[in-house]
């Protein structure tokens, strides 16, 4: 981001600068602190401290400190009465910006979790079986984890896949779902995915509407006119404080000489029909 160009100094000042003038007031009332004319050796009065006792009269309460000083009746009233009303107005301005702060503090540190839920067994939550046709063979020890803190619930699975008669896995599946506690992870979340091709060579990144708040599918395909190369597509959800996100990666040298993996267009829907079945379990 470029920085705003800088006031520029003028060439030189000049060798005298004018005098400022006395600026006029807001308060037209002589100052409470100024002694009456003729009498030199009168204290002025002090504003916002309490009175001081009565000669002869040690045990005599001054006023509290909160109390509002009454103006007295006769001469100097305008004065008085200015006192009085900032003294109204400060009480005044501090209750409002107490409920202020108060109102917008209480809105802002409520998470926005939408009724979502982090299972500790992410693999045994997840709707993958838009991928089952392609890979009909289930995985028999997927891995998962789990995070449960007051600032993020988390849950992640990784799943082989395997086409019919395969040994070894043919592709791969991650999920992963965050419930943020503490903070409101969407500028984040837009920062990472909209611009995920600017921080990554040669992906395409797409938004995706009709999926929770905001969503973007990141896609890489490096398997042309090659026998190597990868076949990769996430999409990545964020509905309120909850993220989420599907990944598909296939390897051709993961498949057999007779097999391709599938198009990123089929992949890409897929990714798509599984993430609204799962989020809606999650949410279930």
């Amino acid at each position: 981001m470029s920085t705003p160009p800088q006031p520029q100094q003028p060439a030189g000042q000049p060798a005298q600068q004018p005098a400022v003038p006395p600026q006029p007031t807001a308060y037209p009332y002589p100052s409470p602190q100024s002694p009456p004319p003729g009498n030199f050796y009168a204290q002025p009065t002090q504003v916002g401290l309490p009175a001081q006792p009565p000669p002869g009269n040690p045990y005599a309460q001054p006023p509290q400190y909160g109390a509002v000083p009454v103006p007295p009746s006769g001469g100097g009233g305008g004065a008085g009465r200015a006192v009085l009303w900032a003294v109204v107005g400060a009480v005044v301005a501090s209750g409002a910006w107490a409920a202020g702060v108060f109102l917008i503090g209480g809105k802002g540190d409520s998470a926005d979790l939408r009724g979502y839920a982090a299972p500790s067994n992410m693999c045994s939550s997840v709707d993958y079986s838009s991928f089952k046709d392609e890979y009909p063979q289930g995985d028999s020890s997927p891995t998962h984890s789990s995070l449960k803190d007051k600032a993020l619930d988390e849950s992640y699975c990784s799943l082989s896949l395997k086409k019919t008669g395969s040994s070894y896995a043919d592709a791969y599946l991650s999920v992963q779902v965050d419930l943020h506690q503490k903070t409101d992870p969407g500028p984040e979340f837009t920062a990472t995915w909209k611009n995920y091709g600017d921080s990554h060579s040669g992906y395409d990144v797409n938004p995706v509407k009709g999926i929770g708040d905001e969503a973007y599918l990141v896609s890489q395909d490096t398997t042309s006119g090659s026998s190597s190369g990868s076949r990769y597509a996430t999409l990545a959800v964020r509905d309120g404080w909850v993220t989420y996100t599907m990944s598909y990666s296939a390897y051709l040298t993961s498949y057999d000489r007779d097999k391709t993996p599938p198009a990123l267009t089929d992949v890409s829907d897929w990714l798509k029909t599984d993430t609204k079945a799962t989020l809606r379990q999650l949410k279930g």
